[in-house]
């Protein structure tokens, strides 16, 4: 008898026991506790002056990518709004026209900052702002400059963006600008600075002593090698992925990946499609083509493929860029409905190109980007409010919190920090 209750003794102990201990966190839940805590920093989105009204804003979750309840709803904290200005003519009239657009979506950032949603999001300028408008339970907005073809010749229109918010700036984009070569000449190999030109080394110079960080994703090759050689302070890849997966111009090759981490810069990997697997990109945009064209055809919209965009005007484009949401996410139901539908590209594809950025580089030098409202969204993180679903997949791959962290912000608040340290210094 004295045995059995022994036995009881024991069983009564181990029940206690198990009774204490926590259950083990899923990996959801792990990953929730991981977003909830990091800074998460997206850094290319680009707008549309249109959204930017007393009427029609990002408090209201529009047809956008990214707006205000999209952000809360994903735990997207940190969104780099885009000045982007498309190429133009290389002449005085080309410039005067293309400053109007970027002063203009510069004032817009503000009037949603200032204006419509100051007790909702806030104006960054350091990583210190961010941290303390994100302590106080904010949004945060940065501005990125895409294509510094609005600065014409005149270099003192570098210092008047960084006045007016701007922490990194693109010297070009899809095209050849004053200041250097764009990715977009391997196609003919056709170059019209062979890297950067006179005015383009003096603009390098100048961003480093004003602590604007440098973006190397649009332009060349040659460029951005040059651009590596001639500043003092480390350069980002504001939304550009691995080339050795994705063989498109857009994309960093290794070589550029190895000068970027011994520059001491980061590449911000990118949610588009067509830069992360061409093969599921181009087999399901092909079904996506025929799709959206009905769709368009069918609500009375005139539709355009991105190999057009350099033949619209600047009303025909603004007016495709706000019914692309929409005609998007219409015909992203229909695909769902269709069991033959090829797969599109997707959170892991995404994340592959962490993975192999972050092998050949280290944790140290990569970041996140989508380029919402500017063509990027992919199957799992189509617009904001999907956030999570990115460090649910670097959780799955065993990613710890500490380089989750450095991935989702943590690396471009130290090179931003890095930068603006060398122009005080200069200064």
């Amino acid at each position: 008898m004295k045995y059995f209750y022994l036995l009881c003794s024991v069983c009564l102990l181990f029940s206690c026991a198990n009774k204490n201990e926590k259950p083990k966190e899923t990996l959801e839940e792990i990953a929730k506790r991981i977003h909830e805590k990091v800074i998460t920093i997206d850094t290319h989105n680009d707008i549309n002056v249109k959204n930017f009204t007393d009427s029609i804003n990002y408090t209201q979750d529009l047809e956008t990518q990214i707006t205000l309840p999209k952000m809360i709803e994903g735990g997207l904290d940190v969104t780099w709004l885009i000045v982007y200005t498309g190429q133009g003519s290389l002449n005085a009239e080309g410039y005067t026209k293309a400053s109007e657009n970027a002063i203009a979506k510069f004032e817009a950032i503000h009037r949603l900052c200032e204006t419509y949603a100051p007790d909702k999001i806030e104006l960054a300028m350091t990583s210190n702002d961010v941290r303390r408008i994100n302590s106080a339970g904010k949004k945060v907005a940065m501005i990125g400059v895409e294509n510094a073809y609005p600065i014409g010749e005149d270099l003192s229109k570098f210092e008047e963006y960084h006045k007016r918010g701007a922490r990194y700036i693109s010297l070009s984009h899809n095209g050849h600008s004053q200041f250097c070569d764009s990715n977009t000449g391997e196609k003919d190999s056709i170059w019209l600075h062979n890297g950067l030109s006179d005015i383009g080394i003096d603009a390098v110079t100048e961003m480093n002593r004003l602590g604007i960080m440098i973006d190397v994703s649009h332009p060349s090759k040659e460029s951005m090698k040059q651009m590596v050689a001639i500043s003092e302070a480390p350069i980002i890849a504001s939304h550009s992925s691995a080339r050795a997966l994705c063989d498109h111009s857009r994309n960093l090759d290794d070589e550029q990946l190895l000068l970027l981490k011994q520059n001491g810069g980061v590449v911000q990997t990118v949610a588009f499609s067509s830069y992360l697997n061409t093969e599921k990109h181009e087999a399901r945009a092909e079904y996506m083509k025929k799709i959206h064209k009905q769709i368009a055809d069918s609500l009375g919209i005139n539709w355009y493929e991105r190999s057009q965009f350099s033949t619209l005007s600047t009303t025909q484009r603004a007016k495709f860029m706000e019914n692309y949401p929409k005609v998007k996410k219409m015909g992203t139901a229909l695909a769902k409905k269709d069991e033959n539908a090829p797969p599109a590209v997707n959170v892991s594809d995404f994340v592959d190109h962490i993975d192999y950025m972050v092998k050949l580089i280290g944790i140290d030098h990569v970041g996140i980007s989508s380029d919402f409202d500017g063509g990027g969204g992919i199957e799992g993180w189509s617009d904001a409010s999907e956030t999570f679903n990115v460090t649910l997949e670097l959780v799955k791959r065993d990613y710890t919190e500490e380089e989750i962290d450095k991935l989702w912000g943590g690396n471009l608040l130290r090179v931003l920090d890095e930068v603006q340290e060398i122009a005080a210094g200069v200064n």
